[in-house]
């Protein structure tokens, strides 16, 4: 913005407390007549034509002063438009005018600010994909190129090591595409009515770790998308299993709450999470310091899911460890 743009972007705007652009342009006429006859009137004695220039020039001044509250939150939109279509969103429109003009400036700047997010967004999820997608393709093509300029031979370590690395892969992949499903909108919830516990059985027959499951009543039924609480309990599983400490039992515990929702509970003996860092345990690609080669998305994806369904998730206060409660509304 120029000095000149800056100067002007200061200037009073005396028609803002005005609730509509009407009578905005209604008092313009009117002050712009009056100026303009009361320098008619204080010239009269002089020639007529100086007298009518002075009238017309009483009557430009008053309008551009008045009117300039009116017109430059668009003259700002443009600029800042043109600024958003060269990547720069932190342009501002300043939206003091109460009006019709004020309401769509406030709605450009939360516009502005919501592709300021989605651009810095796309930008970390690129970065933040490259990085983990260079880790297992690194160490692939060291041991693939080992392999072919005979400094190795292919023995069933090196094939563990590689389908690892393939398995991060493929986790990754799933998860990015879960991920994305989830924020376009593209998983739509088919709910029904299902018993929690033999639920929460067979999902833990099938995930890594000592899990004791503790449902009350035991009967607990819940309304829920299965496949999306799946997801949900698996991702918090998983994350209890790899920040735990070694040989960590998950406990997963639910009962009904107060206002009859379902309160279902993580809880691991890892390290816990500090207070300041609970909320952003939940975005893309946190991993709370971990070096175990989870993704950083199992959170961030139950998130989505327990949203998905009006709940709430968070970590909650434990004597030991970390506990993840989840929040699922019934009525």
């Amino acid at each position: 913005m120029s000095g000149v743009d800056r100067l002007f972007a200061r200037w009073p705007r005396p028609l803002d407390p005005m609730r509509s652009f009407k009578v905005k342009v209604g008092l313009l006429v009117v002050a712009a007549l009056l100026f303009a006859a009361g320098g008619f009137w204080l010239t009269s004695q002089q020639p007529f034509r100086f007298a009518l220039l002075t009238a017309l020039v009483v009557a430009l001044g008053v309008t551009q002063v008045l009117a300039h509250g009116m017109t430059s939150p668009l003259r700002e939109m443009t600029a800042a438009a043109k600024a958003m279509a060269r990547g720069d969103y932190s342009r501002r429109v300043r939206a003091t005018s109460r009006d019709e003009v004020g309401e769509l400036a406030h709605a450009f700047n939360r516009m502005a600010e919501d592709l300021g997010a989605d651009d810095r967004y796309r930008r970390e999820l690129i970065g933040n994909v490259s990085h983990e997608l260079r880790t297992p393709i690194t160490a692939l093509q060291a041991m693939l190129e080992n392999v072919v300029d005979g400094v190795e031979e292919p023995d069933p370590a090196m094939m563990k090591s590689a389908l690892r690395q393939t398995e991060r892969l493929g986790a990754l992949v799933a998860d990015l595409l879960d991920l994305s499903k989830l924020e376009g909108g593209a998983m739509p919830l088919k709910r029904r009515r299902f018993e929690v516990e033999p639920f929460l059985r067979e999902l833990s027959s099938v995930s890594a770790g000592d899990i004791e499951i503790d449902v009350k009543p035991p009967k607990l039924s819940v309304v829920a998308d299965p496949d999306r609480l799946h997801q949900v309990v698996t991702n918090l599983v998983d994350n209890a299993v790899q920040h735990g400490n070694v040989d960590t039992k998950v406990v997963i515990r639910v009962r009904t709450g107060s206002a009859g929702e379902l309160v279902l509970d993580v809880h691991d003996d890892g390290p816990g999470i500090e207070p300041q860092a609970r909320e952003r345990v939940f975005d893309r690609f946190i991993r709370g310091g971990s070096t175990d080669g989870g993704t950083g998305l199992g959170l961030a994806i139950a998130k989505w899911a327990v949203e998905l369904h009006d709940g709430r998730i968070a970590v909650v206060d434990a004597p030991s460890g970390c506990c993840i409660r989840v929040v699922l509304p019934q009525s």
